[in-house]
């Protein structure tokens, strides 16, 4: 690594801090803005300030996102070392997952033990791709690192924080079980490919959550050492050289679904965290020409997600990307919600499109395999604060997800009906 990004570490990792109380625990974390990728900081903060208050509907939140957090302190932490096998490199290190939606095409025999050739079948998600390899143990190490590290700030125990730090360390820093930062072996097919540059995906569609929660930590968490700071931040810098040189990385940033957008947000993400906010502006800039205007029609919908047979799941889960891009954007200068293609594609009206679905107010008119309405609730939160007065509107009427609406906590979008892949 040169010594200008060894510098530009540094920066980074002292660009978490501000001024605040010198104790670890609430009252710091209180009066300190965190750096977050996503989430806004200073909004955080006043929602801090106002459960300090005892805002009644907030302290019902925190009992929501509590009972989330627990559930963690007693699970893993995990790691990618103790799969049965190793990625086709032979590196333990190495990532590991399967395409969730390809299925062996014959019974496995000694001679054909994965039963290939693999054959797809969209939006089926083959139960393999849970045993055997790291897909499962990441969701739970991002879920986990950002519902404690939330837990933590909203309620100061430091329960929360250890266990979060525990959970970032081990699958991060420790030498023994470390991830490699790269992502050469996600969605592989048996006897087909080794991996594919749309297994980015695994970590695009959640990992600025991990950036998030880094960033809630750093205020001043117990256990969180300036050297878990300075490790993550060098993970994250050749994290992102990975994403941005690699023949992966480049084939999923020329995608034109999904895909893409992820692939820009989670760029913008790490760019910003990192501390290269001119290529996180950049990003998120060329996102309205490169992204809204051919991907959004004229009336809201989002054609290449229509095709799926989860329809509703992937319109829902490509403006996730697009909401997260936007809040990347408030903090680098960029409005992307503002933006109008020629046609007048924009985010608002993309959102819209799924209102009719969302309230109840119609059936959703395209093929889905698993209609659930919860799925859009964060979309139309994230455009109701924007402004978009037909989604401001509709808020009283959504569905609430699973656990409770934790919006009010952390006003990032999170793909509510996560089919992990």
């Amino acid at each position: 690594m040169s010594a200008r990004s060894r510098l530009c570490i540094l920066l980074a990792a002292l660009a978490t801090f501000t001024t605040g109380a010198s104790v670890p625990g609430v009252a710091q974390a209180a009066h300190r803005v965190p750096n977050t990728a996503v989430l806004d900081g200073a909004r955080l903060q006043q929602t801090r300030l106002r459960l300090d208050r005892g805002d009644p509907q907030l302290r019902r939140a925190v009992q929501a996102l509590t009972v989330r957090a627990d559930r963690w302190l007693d699970q893993g932490p995990w790691t990618v070392v103790d799969k049965p096998r190793p990625a086709p490199s032979g590196d333990v290190h190495d990532y590991l997952s399967q395409a969730p939606y390809w299925w062996p095409s014959r019974t496995p025999t000694s001679d054909n033990p994965w039963g290939c050739p693999y054959v797809q079948r969209d939006g089926e998600r083959n139960p393999e791709v849970d045993t055997g390899t790291d897909r499962q143990d990441v969701e739970k190490t991002f879920d986990s690192a950002y519902d404690l590290s939330l837990a933590w700030y909203y309620t100061g125990e430091k329960r929360y924080a250890e266990k979060a730090g525990q959970v970032l360390r081990t699958w991060f820093l420790d030498p023994a079980t470390r991830m490699n930062p790269n992502l050469n072996h996600a969605q592989f097919i048996p006897c087909k490919y080794d991996g594919r540059a749309i297994g980015i995906i695994d970590f695009s569609q959640s990992y600025t959550s991990v950036l998030d929660a880094l960033a809630l930590l750093a205020t001043g968490a117990p256990g969180w050492t300036e050297t878990d700071r300075v490790g993550m931040t060098e993970w994250n810098t050749d994290f992102l050289d990975w994403l941005k040189n690699s023949d992966f990385g480049k084939q999923e940033a020329a995608a034109t679904n999904n895909h893409g957008t992820f692939y820009d947000m989670q760029l913008a993400g790490l760019a910003y965290a990192t501390g290269d906010k001119a290529l996180a502006r950049r990003t998120v800039l060329d996102a309205r020409s490169k992204r809204i205007a051919p991907q959004i029609a004229a009336d809201g919908s989002q054609p290449q997600e229509l095709t799926r047979t989860r329809s509703w799941h992937y319109s829902t889960f490509d403006l996730v990307a697009y909401t997260r891009l936007a809040a990347i954007g408030r903090h680098v200068g960029v409005n992307l919600w503002v933006y109008q293609g020629p046609d007048g594609q924009s985010l608002f009206k993309a959102v819209d499109y799924l209102l009719p679905a969302a309230t109840g107010a119609a059936a959703w008119p395209h093929p889905e395999l698993e209609f659930h309405r919860y799925a859009a609730t964060d979309v139309v939160h994230a455009a109701a604060d924007a402004g978009d007065q037909r989604a401001q509107q509709a808020v009283p009427l959504l569905e609430g997800p699973p656990g409770g609406d934790l919006w009010a906590l952390r006003p990032a979008a999170e793909q509510l009906d996560s089919i992990a892949g």
